[in-house]
């Protein structure tokens, strides 16, 4: 069932190329182009294209491991993995669904991959980047969250600290629109009335840090091979 946007991939592509060049006719920054057009630019090897998509959706990728994993460090390996296999074979990549929530697919799977053959982990996730940096109030709220049944977690992640639609969720942890609601509710209960108030004023939770980025967008391109190695299809994923 497909509850993205169902844009083909020729229009898209058609959509991107207006927007890819300034009035004068120079090209944009890869940052600045939309994801097909960066995706078509990936399948041709484009290291700059690799980088702004890596760069563009790091902070929910990390989030959404940092919702299963218990550290950043095991998290950080998880997205990158997700990225690996992703730019290593786009081919699996459906285009008339969202990049972002394919790509979100995957790290929810590595991340699950990745726990199952790692030692037991604490029930609460909470382990802050900065805890000196951060205040007590940001802690708590960490725990909180680390402290919910992981279907409860994730969701709550990704709707309410990511801020994302529940159609997107849904797709990007292949369960019904239904599914995401209930467990969203079933979050709120147990975290309190004001709690997603709470997240939403207390920006940083689960925050994919600076230097964290910067070592994901070096340890992706450094691992990829080069040259015109990346293919996109309307194949399914």
């Amino acid at each position: 069932m497909n509850m993205l946007e169902p844009m083909t991939q020729t229009r898209a592509l058609e959509a991107g190329a207006a927007h890819a060049r300034r009035p004068g006719g120079t090209p944009t920054e890869p940052d600045n182009l939309p994801d097909l057009l960066l995706i078509e630019r990936a399948r041709a090897g484009d290291e700059r294209a690799i980088e702004a998509l890596v760069r563009r959706y790091s902070r929910r990728l990390f989030r959404v491991a940092r919702s299963i994993l218990p550290d950043s460090e095991r998290a950080e390996a998880a997205v990158l993995e997700a990225y690996l296999a992703a730019f290593g074979d786009l081919n699996r990549y459906e285009p008339t669904g969202k990049f972002a929530a394919w790509l979100t697919r995957l790290t929810f799977n590595q991340s699950r991959a990745l726990r199952a053959t790692s030692p037991r982990a604490p029930a609460a996730l909470a382990q802050p980047e900065a805890a000196a940096a951060q205040s007590a109030e940001h802690q708590a709220l960490e725990r909180q969250i680390g402290a919910l049944p992981e279907v409860f977690r994730t969701v709550f992640v990704l709707r309410v600290v990511e801020g994302i639609s529940g159609i997107e969720t849904a797709a990007s942890l292949a369960l019904h629109e239904t599914t995401v609601r209930t467990r969203l509710y079933r979050a709120h209960r147990r975290l309190g009335p004001d709690a997603a108030q709470r997240v939403r004023l207390a920006t940083g939770i689960f925050e994919l840090t600076g230097a964290r980025l910067e070592s994901l967008v070096s340890r992706v391109l450094g691992a990829l091979p080069h040259g015109s190695m990346l293919t996109i299809s309307a194949s399914p994923p």
